[in-house]
Formats: structure tokens, C-alpha cells, sequence
């Protein structure tokens, strides 16, 4: 199908918009399928794919758009919209109760860390590069952010400590705005000709920006959660209803001080994700849904408008700059506003400072404000003699920034794994078994892959079975599965399934659900429930249910009744030699129940109900009957 898309795209004259549209959908969705299946950066794809496109059918996205002015660029008010979006959504994961041992320095690194970047790249850029001052420090300000379409991606692939998901976290999407901020008061202080006037016009459009967008997007918050505790928006209603008011916030506090809407959209997420009387869960799947279209659609029509002749004559520069943001910059400014931290180690802050993917945020102000800069020395008002130098700098602005994006995303991508492991703060193994619930049995399981290396956590309410699991040397908490203890502050660091095995079949359900966004469909499991067999208008529906674990699929009283009979775990490794067929041979009369298997390839991970083949070089860990004669004294052997 891409093919004949493509052919039919390959003349200038005969690509239509709907067939553009529908290239950007299409390579959109295949570049983050491609990203997932071979575990790599997705917006490394999107940027090849729209880079591609563009050259392939030399067609761009300002083809299909009326010239505009700058301000009324149909292009820029998308991209300024769109990433708006993102920001909310953003704002919507930012929780306080992260703050209480990584809030100091996440405000150093908001504050502190930004204002050494900006300078130190600023620096760069004039001294090294030769930019024009104005221009700069611009990129200074812009790239001050990190990104987060792009973190998010990448902490799901490291899973680092919950203390240092949160810092990384919190800074990529708190100093986004903050760098917009910035951007948009160098250039209020590049056009004016006054420099004490441009510093007085700077502090007022900062004051405004806080009160438009601090207090505004708290009150904001304030009425839609009093909108929504009272139940005026309906169900079906709210998530259109929320990106309805992000998008007239956005576009409000911007006609009031510039940029100043990225702000209050951030703001107003963290209000609506910290207030305890209304669920905003459904919401925040429905953004996370529209920002994965969003950033896809994004990147593609960004780096589709740049021309492989900008790449060329940018690459010196983009790779002395890539080299400096990396190895000087981001390390200096994190080093420098955490000196004397009593709050990070110095294994957390050497992981800090060499993570700071630029993402979506950087691209898309950068491409608005080089075409403000355009417009702005092309217009012949501002700049002087060095308006043509500023217009040429500021076409190669665009170009540095995306090379700058590639090559964050590529080496942070490939070394932020490997560096967390080698720091401690990322398990070597990401394939331990969170259990919902600590009875007999999952005691039993657990002990056996503790005593493997494997780390496994057991959450309960019963005291008895949390001090019994304990005494054994397991990691247990005793918390409710469903609880907000459970999903917002336990460190999920080398887990990488849930077993939902409570004694409640609904619980387990529910469980399972709430735990999707944390280990995905495929590594959430739950015990047979009660009901399984039982006619389709008693039993819960199957859409209620995630995968049944373990082979035969008992549920948990079968579990219980076999471990209280002294019913063991036992190992077996499967070879070319030693089959499945063999394994149920040898214990075909103790009714073995395969609990877990685990290879090289894909790591522990639970047994599913039916087991049809199993590679050579996998072990099995079963739940094996205790033999009938298993008192009586074996032979001596001579």
C-alpha cells in the first residue's frame, strides 16, 4: 500500500493534500510500530521517515498552506496548539507527592541548571560558531529544554528508579515552558532598539506570563474540577471537553502575553492531576492516545520542510554543537546546580547529566521563531546592516536544532540503559513479578525466584501474610493493590509483570486494568477467576479480564489447597534432549502446574494457560504435588 502511495506521490504536480495527509498518518503510525518492535527511539524513525518523504516527493507542508504573515502561519498556530497538548498532557502525570525526596532538585534543575545552559550555549554558539548574539541566545533558550514526548519513551525503556523517573520527569516538562518563555523574551529584547526599554518591556511580559499563566491556569483547574465533581460535563463529553479548554486557554493567555499559554496549560495540568475529588485517569489515556498522533504527525511535517542542502551545510556546526551540549553543557549545568546536594548521589547526578534528549518542544520553537526572525530582518525594521546575516543564520537555525535532536535522541537512546545499569539506578533484569496478594502460595512462588536472583515485591492487606513473606526475605508492603500508595510511590524498578492473585476475582481484574500503563497488556496476568467456566450471563465479561496465568489454569483455591499439601516448586531446563513431553512424563502422576518460564531472550515472565511448545535452553518453574509415597525410604544406592 505505501508503495503505490509513494509512486503516486512521486510527482510534485500530482500530490494532493488528502494523499499528503495520508502519507504523514501512514508513516506516522509505522514508524512508532517499527520503534516498538525493534526497541528503538521512535522519533528517531519519524524523523527519518518525514526527512524521507520530503525529499522523495519534494513536496512540503508550505505547499498546501497560504503564505501567511509569521503570526497568522496556519504551520505555526498548528504547532503552537499541538504542543500545547503535549504540555498538558504532560502536566496531567506531574503528581506532588514525587516532590517529598526529589523536590530540591528538580527545582535547582528548573531554575539553576537552566539559567548555566543558556549561558554556556549561548557562549558556544557566539564565541565558537559565530552566530550573531541576538540569534545565540535564542538557541540557548531553546535548548534549555529537554523533551519530554521523548523521555517518557525512554523511561519506559531504562526503567530507572522511581526517584530518578521523577526528576527526569518533572524537569522535562516544567522547563519546556520555561524555554519557550525565555525564547520569546530574547526576542522581544533582539527588536528593540532600546536596550533599558527592551529590559523594562522584558520584566513586565515576565510578570504577566506568571499571573496569566500561574494564576490563571489554577483557576482554570479550580472551576473544571468544580465542573466535573458535580458531575455538568458528562462522561462521554470530558476529554473532548478538556482539549477544548486547553486549546481556548492556550490561545487566551497567549493574546494576552506571547507564549505565556504554554504555561497555563501546563499549570492546569498539575492542578487537575493533584486535586483528590474527581478521577482524570480516563482523560489522561485519551491525551496519551492524541499525543502519540500528534507527536507522530509532528516530527513528520517538521523535518519533512527541511532540505537536504541545509543538512549538508549545517553538519559542522551541528555536530560541534551536539558535541558540546553533551560532553560540556548538559554536564556542567547539572553538576553546577546540584554542587553540595545532600538530596542525589553522585552516581544520580552523572545519570542526569548525560540525559537530556531535546524533543517536539525544541523543534517546534525553533521553526517558529527562525521564521520570526525571517520575517523580522526581511521586513527591513530591525537588525540593520545585519539583516541579511541574521536571515541566512536564522534558515540554518532549523537544520542545527534537528541535528541536534538526532543526535540526543540517538546517543542518549543507545547509552541511557547500559548507564543506569552500570550506575545501580536501573535493574539488570527488568523482568521481576509484582503479586497482588502474599497467601501460601504466591509466598512459595516468590521464594523460589528470590532464592534465583530475580526480584519479586508482594503487596497485601493481610498483616499475617506481609510478616510471613518478610520473615522469608521477600520484599513485601503492606498496601492495597488498588491503592494510590501502590501505583504512585512503590518503586517498580526490575519488575516487569503483575500477577493479580488475591483471593478476589474482581479485585484481580480491576487490578490488572489499573496496571496496564505500567507493564502493558502483555505482561499483565491474573489467576483463573471462580467464574471462568460458568454460563456467559453469570460470569464477568471477558474484556473485564486480563490473560489467565499459569499452565491448566487453577485458580486460587486449587493454589492454596496444593501448597498446604506440601505441594513444591521445582526447577527443570528444557533441551533438545529433555522435551516439554518429557518434563509432563516424568511428572505425569504429581499433575505438575507450570508457574513461570524463563530464558536468555525474553527473561522470566508467567506461563500462560496453555503451553503448546517451549523453546530449548528455557527453565520451567512448576508447582509439583507432593508424591503419594514420598514418606517411604528411598533404596540405598551401593
Amino acid at each position: 500500500m505505501l508503495d503505490s502511495l509513494f509512486l503516486a506521490a512521486a510527482s510534485h504536480h500530482a500530490m494532493s493534500s488528502l494523499l499528503y495527509l495520508t502519507l504523514i498518518l501512514a508513516l506516522g503510525v509505522l514508524a512508532q510500530w517499527l520503534a516498538w518492535k525493534f526497541k528503538l527511539p521512535s522519533i528517531l524513525l519519524l524523523l527519518a521517515f518525514g526527512f524521507g518523504l520530503g525529499q522523495w516527493t519534494g513536496v512540503r507542508i508550505d505547499d498546501f498552506l497560504a503564505a501567511g504573515n509569521g503570526h497568522s502561519s496556519p504551520l505555526l498556530s498548528a504547532v503552537g496548539l499541538f504542543v500545547a497538548i503535549i504540555l498538558f498532557e504532560g502536566g496531567l502525570t506531574l503528581r506532588f507527592n514525587e516532590l517529598r525526596v526529589s523536590g530540591l532538585p528538580i527545582l535547582r534543575l528548573c531554575t539553576i541548571a537552566v539559567g548555566i545552559s543558556m549561558a554556556a550555549t549561548t557562549l558556544f554558539m557566539w564565541k565558537v560558531l559565530g552566530y550573531d548574539i541576538r540569534l545565540a541566545a535564542l538557541t540557548g533558550a531553546i535548548l534549555t529544554v529537554t523533551g519530554p514526548t521523548v523521555i517518557a519513551p525512554l523511561l519506559r525503556h531504562v526503567n530507572p528508579t522511581r526517584k530518578m523517573a521523577s526528576i527526569v520527569k518533572w524537569e522535562g516538562i516544567v522547563v519546556d515552558p520555561i524555554g519557550a518563555v525565555l525564547a520569546v523574551l530574547v526576542f522581544k529584547i533582539a527588536l528593540s532598539a532600546d536596550v533599558d526599554a527592551a529590559w523594562a518591556a522584558t520584566g513586565i511580559a515576565i510578570g504577566k506570563m506568571l499571573l496569566v499563566g500561574v494564576l490563571g491556569g489554577f483557576l482554570l483547574g479550580k472551576v473544571i474540577e468544580w465542573l466535573l465533581r458535580h458531575h455538568l460535563i458528562p462522561d462521554y463529553l470530558q476529554p473532548v471537553f478538556l482539549l477544548a479548554v486547553v486549546a481556548v486557554a492556550f490561545t487566551g493567555s497567549n493574546q494576552i502575553e506571547k507564549e505565556a499559554g504554554l504555561v497555563t496549560v501546563t499549570v492546569l495540568g498539575i492542578v487537575l492531576a493533584n486535586q483528590r475529588t474527581v478521577s482524570v485517569r480516563h482523560i489522561l489515556e485519551f491525551k496519551e492516545n492524541l499525543r502519540t498522533l500528534i507527536i507522530s504527525s509532528l516530527f513528520i511535517v517538521l523535518s519533512g520542510r527541511i532540505e537536504l542542502e541545509d543538512l549538508n551545510n549545517s553538519l559542522g556546526k551541528g555536530l560541534a554543537l551536539l558535541a558540546f551540549l553533551i560532553f560540556v553543557g548538559r554536564p556542567l549545568s547539572v553538576y553546577g546546580s546540584l554542587i553540595g546536594s545532600t538530596n542525589t548521589t553522585r552516581n544520580e547526578r552523572t545519570f542526569l547529566a548525560f540525559l537530556a534528549p531535546r524533543g517536539i518542544v525544541a523543534a517546534a520553537v525553533t521553526s517558529i521563531f527562525a521564521l520570526e526572525f525571517v520575517e523580522a530582518a526581511r521586513s527591513g525594521q530591525y537588525f540593520g546592516p545585519e539583516a541579511d546575516t541574521i536571515a541566512r543564520q536564522s534558515n540554518e537555525l532549523v537544520a542545527l536544532i534537528f541535528l541536534v535532536i538526532i543526535g540526543t535522541v540517538a546517543i542518549y537512546g543507545l547509552t541511557a540503559s547500559p548507564l543506569a545499569r552500570l550506575l545501580g539506578l536501573a535493574s539488570k533484569n527488568s523482568s521481576g513479578i509484582l503479586f497482588a496478594g502474599a497467601d501460601a502460595w504466591a509466598r512459595l512462588a516468590a521464594k523460589s525466584l528470590h532464592d534465583d536472583g530475580h526480584r519479586v515485591m508482594l503487596l497485601d492487606t493481610n498483616y499475617t501474610n506481609i510478616s510471613t513473606a518478610k520473615m522469608l526475605g521477600l520484599e513485601a508492603h503492606r498496601a492495597n493493590i488498588l491503592s494510590e500508595f501502590a501505583e504512585e510511590e512503590l518503586d517498580f524498578n526490575g519488575l516487569g509483570s503483575l500477577i493479580a492473585g488475591t483471593p478476589n476475582d474482581e479485585v484481580n481484574s480491576i487490578a490488572s486494568y489499573r496496571f496496564i500503563h505500567q507493564f502493558g497488556r502483555a505482561g499483565v496476568w491474573q489467576i483463573a477467576p471462580l467464574d471462568r467456566d460458568q454460563h456467559h450471563k453469570t460470569a464477568a465479561a471477558s474484556e473485564l479480564r486480563s490473560q489467565t496465568c499459569f499452565s491448566g489454569a487453577p485458580n486460587h483455591p486449587t493454589l492454596q489447597r496444593l501448597v498446604a499439601s506440601g505441594a513444591e516448586v521445582t526447577k527443570s531446563k528444557i533441551t533438545d534432549v529433555f522435551t516439554l513431553e518429557d518434563f509432563h512424563a516424568a511428572y505425569q502422576e504429581q499433575a505438575p502446574i507450570i508457574l513461570f518460564l524463563a530464558d536468555e531472550t525474553r527473561g522470566l515472565r508467567p506461563a500462560p494457560a496453555k503451553i503448546e511448545k517451549v523453546a530449548a535452553g528455557t527453565t520451567l518453574y512448576a508447582l509439583v504435588s507432593k508424591p503419594e509415597k514420598a514418606s517411604e525410604t528411598p533404596p540405598e544406592i551401593p
